[in-house]
């Protein structure tokens, strides 16, 4: 459980980074990605969380 509220928290770091480094930028991503098809969308999604398991499962064996 303390890995699963550490990975949100690191999480949570790394999402606010770009907020509090560059908002403007954060903005036009954020508009961008709502100009973008549901099912695009849907795909990148699936591509993070694929990478996202993987990167966990080779790093915690």
């Amino acid at each position: 459980m303390s890995d699963l509220v550490a990975g949100l928290g690191v999480a949570l770091v790394l999402e606010g980074l770009l907020w509090a480094l560059a908002p403007d930028l954060a903005r036009r991503i954020v508009a961008q990605i709502a100009g973008l098809a549901n099912s695009r969308i849907q795909m990148a999604a699936v591509v993070a969380v694929a990478f996202g398991v993987l990167l966990v499962w080779l790093v915690r064996g």
